[in-house]
């Protein structure tokens, strides 16, 4: 049997108790007979004695027994709580330290299984990422194209054709940006790594101004209720700007009837919320919002079904929680993120 098998640690944890056991039988055995003369009455009562007496070693083995296969597949169980307890986006192998070797092969494969995983998801997150970069250069070019046609005089028909040329070139080079902003922002790409201490409120008030524009040219009023103490969470000031920009650009977008978009930020716990009050989301599409293309049946035209998804995948990175309310529990729609204060991005693991 192999060194570390599971057979000879049994084997080996049941061999001492094995042989006590034996000899405290002969021993008796040999002193109700040798030492002691029975007389034939004694020697029933003493065959009663020792029936009942191996009873008890048997059960006393069989416990033994179970108590040592207990023991030793410690490991196993732990190794099975390891699995449970793992974040789905931790694909890295498992330690084969204290498994028996019977149990060794098994997560030897299933350890080649999980890295063979990591490649193909990294591969498919940089063959996002690359096909959004090499697709912006001749979108670009071809929005500047349909610019300059729109800057000149021309026939009705050609105009309207240019200007959905352009709609459309706009829209998809927001694809792109979004899609590179997904694959940042997934858990396994560790943004965590470029985390630094910042103010919510002062963050806010940055980010906030540069939507003052649009919101007056859709006749909305965009508002900030802060605190005067810093808020202090640790985040990616990258990432958390297009959070923020894919929840106003949404309550824009989608607020029908809005005026308002109260922006919010909360001491205790930290957090911040964009609402509105507008149309508000229909009860059957608040559970699917933050699906990646998912679009809701009332939905205008525009959009790509990417922002919600975005604003999950930059608070999963952020260790953050959201929540979503909408009529008739709140007049419009109100998207919560609850950070979990700060903390060190660096030091985090994958498996966080």
């Amino acid at each position: 049997m192999p060194q570390d098998s599971l057979a000879r640690r049994l084997v080996r944890r049941l061999l001492p108790a094995f042989f006590i056991l034996v000899a405290i039988d002969l021993l008796a055995t040999w002193f109700m007979t040798g030492v002691i003369g029975p007389q034939p009455w004694l020697l029933r009562d003493l065959f009663w004695v020792m029936l009942l007496t191996q009873g008890l070693l048997v059960v006393l083995f069989v416990w033994v027994l179970i108590s040592g296969i207990r023991f030793e597949l410690t490991s196993i169980n732990q190794l099975a709580d390891q699995i449970r307890q793992r974040s789905i986006e931790d694909l890295q192998p498992l330690d084969l330290a204290g498994l028996p070797s019977e149990i060794a092969p098994l997560v030897l494969h299933f350890n080649d299984l999980l890295l063979r995983l990591d490649d193909s998801v990294q591969a498919q997150r940089r063959f996002i990422g690359h096909a959004a970069h090499q697709l912006r250069t001749p979108l670009t070019g071809l929005k500047l194209e349909s610019e300059l046609m729109l800057g000149q005089d021309l026939p009705d028909d050609i105009r309207t054709r240019a200007d959905r040329i352009k709609s459309v070139t706009d829209h998809m080079i927001r694809m792109g940006q979004q899609l590179l902003v997904l694959a940042r922002a997934d858990h396994a790409a560790r943004p965590q790594d470029s985390f630094v201490r910042l103010d919510l409120c002062e963050w806010m008030r940055q980010a906030g101004a540069d939507w003052l524009d649009r919101a007056r040219d859709q006749s909305v009023s965009l508002q900030l209720s802060a605190p005067d103490e810093p808020v202090w969470v640790d985040g990616d000031p990258v990432l958390l700007g297009e959070l923020l920009a894919n929840l106003i650009d949404n309550a824009l977008r989608y607020g029908e009837g809005a005026s308002l978009i109260q922006l919010r930020v909360i001491s205790n716990p930290p957090s911040f919320s964009v609402e509105d009050d507008g149309s508000g989301i229909r009860a059957e599409d608040i559970d699917r919002v933050f699906e990646a293309f998912y679009r809701a049946a009332d939905a205008g035209p525009g959009g790509s079904g990417l922002g919600l998804a975005i604003v999950r995948e930059i608070a999963r990175a952020h260790g953050a929680w959201w929540k979503v309310v909408s009529r008739p529990a709140f007049p419009g729609a109100r998207i919560t993120l609850i950070f979990p204060g700060p903390w060190r991005g660096a030091c985090l693991t994958r498996a966080e």
